[in-house]
């Protein structure tokens, strides 16, 4: 489709001019058939400004997948053309706006035109935390895996001095890490309306920081930030490499803490195993509480499912088909709560009955890909486990044979069981050469047929990688 299609009138405004463009920029990065299935459906509401977009959706499913899928994306095409623009609000068309009100998932960027002195204490106290309204601490659902990272939070959240700072949550990807970092936010500022809360993601936080270069405003940018009582970083290993950004993201979170204020940050492993992070800023990390989220066991899963069914009261799912899913959608929790809404979608669509033959049907790839999947993460866990050491000895320099064996066994396993390149492999055990993987798979190879522990640890975990 040309991008003529989707001008504009002359005298359309300007927030109108913007939108044709995201509309464009979207169907060019997304494919005609995403496009046309959830993005086209989208409507610009002209009662918004060009602070504050709002977009509808005709059903209240559609909403929540772009919510959940476009939210952020939405957010930077829009800033790309109106760095004025503060939250892009989705919503569905038949709702009432202030039952719906999302989340944009990062904070107003500063104005690319803006000279350096236009960061008033009036500019500031206008900026509100963008927080997903659904992610709270009411809403988040607790078992073993997640408990020490939940009442961390909850005791972050608490008014009154501070107990600890920084919390540091990781996890792999969809285990619950934003889903948390949002509750702490919507708990302190229910606690102290007058507190001032930044959420955003590394990501963000990087592209703000680079911006303000640009426009020769750091000032504006350091100030917006450090002025927080209450500072969200999610997703902190997007900045490994980025010298310049972590030199800054360095200065702010010292400013925070020798504040005494509370600090947030999350990424998909510990502090120590973080590849890329200057280790000054890693220190500063753990200086805090670090807090870990398990993967999410069997009956968790299922919890999760029981409540994402609740709230979709016009869909019907039986009891097998939950089942199902929570069988075999064991990794992320985001991943579970994607296959359930594909089923719904599929059943809407078509009008067909949800049965588990249906389900089948409608996930085959989805249930066919989670058997086969494997990372490089979820090898060094397991095998850490396994051997009883901690999944930061397989990426040291430590030569050990209590430390060297599994190691190689991780790598060999990593060999057979990702498609990750031999330079890739050598990157995720601790900066390895590629010739050293190849020796470990060599190693292990031969140790198979002479060693019987050996061939009967690499025969477990095998077995419970694969599923």
């Amino acid at each position: 489709m040309p991008l003529s299609q989707y001008r504009v009138p002359e005298e359309a405004s300007d927030i109108s001019r913007a939108w044709a463009r995201v509309r464009a920029n979207l169907r060019e990065s997304a494919g005609s058939r995403l496009f046309d299935q959830w993005l086209k459906p989208i409507e610009l509401d002209e009662s918004g400004d060009v602070e504050r977009v709002r977009l509808t959706l005709p059903s209240a499913f559609m909403t929540n997948w772009v919510r959940n899928h476009y939210a952020e994306r939405l957010v930077h095409e829009f800033r790309a053309i109106l760095p004025q623009v503060r939250s892009v609000t989705i919503e569905t068309a038949s709702a009432a706006p202030v039952a719906h009100v999302i989340a944009a998932p990062a904070v107003a960027a500063v104005p690319a035109a803006a000279p350096a002195l236009a960061t008033s204490a009036a500019a500031l106290e206008i900026e509100q935390p963008v927080l997903d309204p659904r992610n709270t601490f009411d809403r988040f659902v607790v078992d073993v895996s997640n408990k020490v990272a939940f009442n961390a939070a909850r005791a972050l959240a608490e008014p009154g001095p501070v107990r600890f700072s920084p919390l540091f949550l990781h996890s792999g990807t969809g285990q619950g890490k934003t889903h948390l970092m949002h509750a702490i936010g919507h708990s302190f500022v229910a606690a102290q309306p007058g507190a001032r809360v930044i959420a955003m993601s590394a990501e963000r936080f990087m592209f703000d920081f680079v911006a303000s270069l640009r426009a020769r405003d750091t000032f504006a940018f350091k100030s917006r930030l450090r002025s927080a009582d209450l500072l969200l970083i999610d997703d902190l290993q997007f900045i490994a490499g980025k010298d310049a950004t972590q030199e800054e993201f360095f200065h702010t979170v010292n400013e925070i803490m020798g504040a005494g204020k509370r600090l947030v940050i999350s990424a998909d492993r510990c502090p120590q195993a973080l590849e890329g992070i200057e280790q000054r800023i890693v220190g500063r990390m753990a200086i805090g509480l670090v807090a870990d989220i398990k993967a999410p066991s069997l009956e968790l899963r299922r919890t999760i499912l029981t409540r994402k069914v609740a709230d979709l009261p016009d869909a019907r799912v039986p009891m097998d088909v939950l089942d199902l899913l929570a069988a075999r959608i064991t990794g992320s929790i985001r991943e579970l709560e994607g296959a359930l809404n594909r089923v719904v979608a599929y059943a809407q669509l078509t009008g067909d009955t949800i049965d588990l033959d249906f389900a089948i049907a409608a996930l085959g790839d989805v249930l066919r890909g989670v058997q086969r999947r494997v990372t490089i993460d979820e090898i060094q866990k397991l095998v850490s486990t396994h051997f009883d050491l901690k999944p930061v000895d397989l990426i040291s320099a430590r030569r050990a044979r209590a430390v060297a064996r599994p190691r190689q066994i991780a790598m060999y396993l990593a060999k057979r069981l990702t498609t990750r390149s031999l330079p890739e492999i050598g990157r995720k055990f601790g900066g390895r050469d590629h010739s050293t993987v190849i020796h470990a798979v060599r190693r292990i190879e031969e140790l198979r047929d002479t060693d019987r522990d050996v061939d009967s640890a690499v025969r477990t975990l095998m077995r419970e990688l694969e599923g």
